[in-house]
């Protein structure tokens, strides 16, 4: 596609432009440019990334787009043969040129996206899973990475930067895909790496503390959350529905002021509304009305917290069209996502689970469904990452020990920060009078917490789920729960 045609084909009007060559590809990154590449250079608060262009054009790009005058001015003439552009409303730039190379991949699939504080990926997970049984091929693209049909990749990202988002749209629909499912973060909602994703539906779970590190207030990070049902769907080619929670407050004040196509869910209100009837470590079943329409879903997973999880799944499936028995049957043989409430199976008798929560509100709903399904005493390991929100830490002490007879708090990924400094931190939070250990090493840690248990007790190994690193400094080494609890496990036999 000639450069001008995939200019007016996106809609962009660029500020300057030298050069009219023929794109065969996008890079952002510029160890991947390659002849005939468009190199674009992404803003960064670190460092100038113009710098990078220089080694894109050597690699065979034969043009640069710029994302401010200044870098556009260092650029000209240095280059001969690789034409230049300028665009200074950069972030709505790059997702149309990306949208319109790949001829707008999202079009050709049923695309759902999943927003919230707690409940994306699960809810992710089983509607990928239950949709590749209602319509065919499907993908899922989030935390766990990118499943299309045959193949796994990782991500790097929950939901990654415009030129490889789109990229991975077209990868799907090539695949032969008929749905995509994907996770979309605060994160990648407030730097716009969503935008012009094609959303038939968007699904908001609930919004409790997280990422204030990036977002700076609760009212920012709601904001964030809030353009999957504001500004994507004026930006897309499709009807788009909102289907919200409005048992969550939150979800409860979008419904009011939500203009469009919109379908509720809850347990105390909504459109699709549903009812606990039995719940189990691995199992749990639950009724579900729409309308004059009831289904009962058995599923395989279990936790209380879960069955939040399946309702916004049901919820997806009807607004996507189908009858609430066709979504009920189709989740009965949905599992769990790797890493969430995962059970690691033992000759002890002692419940093990692995999950990935990592705040006050997905531990406490975590402990809570475990204790209420445990016989005997309920052990918690936990950390809190570093170079994140610290105003968390003490609140999820407190939120796990208040639940847990036995809490040990341990590192997560501690990165650039003291994994001592995070821990004292962490300890300021843990209720009066608890029962807890401080271990640094999480593999002394997660043995600890096996050796002190016995048959009828649970362990809840939480904050890292499927992730199977750890990050100390900038360096990530590998290291996964469910291996040091087998390891633990060993040493206690």
């Amino acid at each position: 596609m000639r450069l001008t045609e995939l200019f007016a084909e996106s809609g962009v009007d660029p500020d300057a432009c030298e050069g009219d060559p023929n794109i065969t590809a996008l890079s952002a990154d510029s160890r991947a440019a390659k002849p005939g590449s468009m190199h674009v250079c992404m803003p960064s608060g670190r460092t100038d990334t113009h710098h990078y262009a220089e080694s894109a054009a050597k690699a065979g790009a034969i043009a640069v787009l710029s994302y401010s005058r200044e870098g556009y001015e260092s650029l000209r003439g240095r280059f001969p043969g690789t034409a230049l552009i300028e665009a200074d409303r950069y972030p709505d730039a790059l997702w149309r040129i990306a949208r319109a190379f790949h001829q707008q991949p999202g079009m050709a699939m049923k695309m759902v996206g999943i927003t919230g504080t707690n409940g994306k990926t699960t809810t992710a997970w089983l509607l990928y899973q239950a949709l590749m049984k209602l319509s065919g091929p499907s993908v899922y693209l989030g935390t766990i990475g990118f499943h299309l049909p045959g193949a796994v990749r990782e991500a790097a990202n929950t939901t990654p930067f415009p030129v490889e988002l789109f990229q991975m749209l077209a990868d799907a629909r090539d695949s032969g895909a008929e749905s995509l499912v994907m996770e979309v973060s605060s994160h990648a909602l407030a730097e716009r790496r969503a935008d012009g994703c094609d959303f038939d539906i968007g699904i908001f779970t609930n919004l409790t503390q997280d990422h204030l590190d990036f977002h700076g207030t609760m009212e920012a990070y709601e904001q964030a959350k809030w353009r999957l049902f504001s500004d994507l769907p004026d930006e897309s080619c499709k009807p788009f529905t909102a289907v919200l929670n409005t048992d969550d407050p939150v979800g409860a004040n979008w419904a009011s002021a939500f203009q469009g196509s919109l379908l509720t869910y809850g347990f105390e209100s909504g459109d699709v509304r549903g009812r606990r009837l039995q719940t189990r470590l691995s199992s749990l079943e639950m009724a579900i009305h729409y309308g004059k329409d009831e289904a009962v879903v058995h599923a395989g997973l279990g936790g209380s917290f879960n069955a939040w999880n399946i309702l916004s799944s049901v919820a997806g499936l009807v607004a996507l069209g189908y009858p609430l028995a066709n979504a009920a049957e189709a989740l009965a043989s949905a599992k769990a996502a790797p890493g969430r409430f995962e059970s690691v199976k033992n000759h002890a008798g002692i419940e093990i689970l692995v999950d990935y929560a990592h705040t006050p509100d997905a531990l406490e709903k975590l402990l809570l469904a475990a204790k209420e399904l445990t016989t005997g005493r309920l052990i918690a390991v936990f950390g809190c990452g570093g170079d994140r929100d610290p105003d968390k830490r003490p609140k999820m002490a407190a939120a796990v020990s208040k639940i847990a007879d036995l809490t040990i708090i341990t590192s997560d990924n501690p990165r650039t920060e003291d994994p001592e400094k995070i821990l004292n931190q962490v300890e300021k939070g843990i209720a009066p009078g608890a029962e807890y250990k401080r271990i640094s090493d999480r593999a002394e840690a997660v043995a600890a917490a096996i050796a002190a248990s016995q048959a009828g007790d649970t362990v809840v190994v939480a904050g890292k789920g499927h992730e199977n690193y750890q990050i100390i400094g900038t360096t990530k080494t590998h290291m996964d729960d469910r291996e040091l609890i087998r390891d633990a496990l060993g040493a206690r036999a």
